[in-house]
């Protein structure tokens, strides 16, 4: 077996350069059998047995489709540690659960994200992104483009389907960045244990926004999504205040900053990928589609999640012990050499691709894979055709193990 001389569970492997952590996933593919790595060490919680990486597509994918093996809900996905109970409260969505209490919740709130309803927010997703590239051009050519572009589209979609008011989007934003922030200390702290209180805190105020906006519309509804999920009755069940409110840091988690990182990689992409950018302005309309997935691909704005073995299994011929966590990492599965070819090119007609970039098939496939598509896409055809000249600069990218975020870039035009 060759020797792995990296530890992804080090947060100073998350602080190397992209290409050095691809080349140590490249060599984690190559391996016979994944391999099994000892816990991170945080205060907040306490330290597990172990787990071992899944990076290959194959492996992803099957556990995916397992969910009765596969758990979520037995210390939670989104951390390789147990969530403590305190932190299950805020961020205990139905990410983190398993059936029958996740398709209860999946139920209740799927309504409000199907194709047909994504679509009726076609004109509504232009026009922000047609506000937004004017206010650039008015600004005039140089920028931070996640500050002044990226990050403004997909904020302000969510907090208007949840009604919230623009006073408070400063706010969301900033608590959003908090959860999010992963070891970065821009946002949180070298000092992990001051980071799990900001986690905390950042996660209570959020659910106290999206709480107090509930008891109004419980008294009088309006025609927002949280006037939808107050009232929202499916086989005689209804959401509750603490289920709303995690379903809200779900909601700003998965749909607004993953998002925007993703339009932010895609200018990136184009920029330094000429003849796709070439290519993708010569036919916007039929080309575009295949361009987002492609960004999402290569993007893979999530990195892991993680499931626990509710019994012995094994998976494509490796023995895994009821207990045992596995962690699917879709960077690595996005590129993998078994199921794409030339998996690093960039490339706005791959097909098939048959991308994780929004989890794989299964009961937590991406909720939202439909509204993040549809953002992506018009925001980067407004801007590709207003203003042909943008090109993203260097990024800075976000120091976490958990999101593959662009803290900041600039642009140009």
């Amino acid at each position: 077996m060759t020797v792995i001389d990296f530890d992804l569970s080090d947060r100073a492997f998350w602080a190397l350069p992209h290409d050095q952590r691809e080349r140590a996933f490249r060599q984690l593919r190559a391996l016979d059998a994944p391999v099994f790595y000892e816990e991170p060490e945080v205060p907040f919680a306490p330290k597990g047995p172990g787990y071992y990486a899944l990076v290959h597509h194959a492996d992803v994918v099957a556990a995916s489709r397992n969910p009765k093996v596969f758990a979520s809900g037995r210390g939670g996905a989104i951390s390789v540690p147990d969530l403590p109970e305190d932190f299950a409260e805020y961020f205990g969505s139905m990410i983190n659960m398993d059936d029958p209490r996740h398709a209860r919740l999946r139920r209740i709130v799927n309504r409000a994200f199907t194709p047909a309803t994504v679509a009726q927010l076609t004109g509504n997703v232009r026009t922000v992104a047609e506000q937004i590239t004017e206010e650039l051009l008015a600004a005039g050519p140089g920028g931070d483009f996640v500050t002044t572009a990226a990050a403004r589209l997909p904020l302000k979609i969510i907090c208007d389907l949840m009604g919230l008011p623009e006073s408070e989007y400063g706010f969301v934003l900033e608590h959003s960045n908090t959860i999010l922030g992963g070891f970065d200390p821009e946002y949180g702290s070298a000092d992990l244990a001051e980071t799990g209180m900001m986690l905390l805190n950042a996660g209570m105020q959020l659910q106290q926004l999206v709480q107090d906006i509930a008891v109004r519309r419980e008294r009088a509804p309006t025609d927002d999504l949280t006037s939808a999920l107050v009232h929202a009755n499916v086989d005689g069940e209804r959401l509750t205040l603490q289920e709303l409110g995690s379903f809200f840091i779900l909601l700003l988690v998965a749909g607004n900053e993953t998002t925007r990182h993703s339009i932010t990689a895609g200018l990136r992409l184009l920029t330094v990928n000429p003849d796709q950018r070439a290519l993708l302005t010569s036919d916007l309309d039929t080309l575009a589609p295949g361009a987002v997935e492609e960004i999402v691909r290569v993007t893979s704005p999530v990195i892991f999640m993680r499931r626990k073995l509710t019994q012995d299994h094994e998976l494509n011929g490796q023995q895994y012990r009821e207990g045992d966590k596995v962690v699917l990492f879709y960077n690595s599965a996005n590129v993998d050499e078994a199921v794409f070819t030339d998996p690093y090119r960039f490339d706005i007609t791959r097909s098939p691709n048959p991308h994780l970039g929004f989890g794989a098939a299964g009961p937590h496939f991406c909720l939202g894979a439909h509204l993040a598509r549809l953002e992506i896409t018009e925001m980067l055809c407004v801007l590709l055709r207003r203003i042909p000249t943008i090109e993203g600069g260097e990024p800075v990218y976000l120091y976490s193990n958990f999101i593959n975020g662009v803290k900041h870039m600039p642009y140009t035009f």
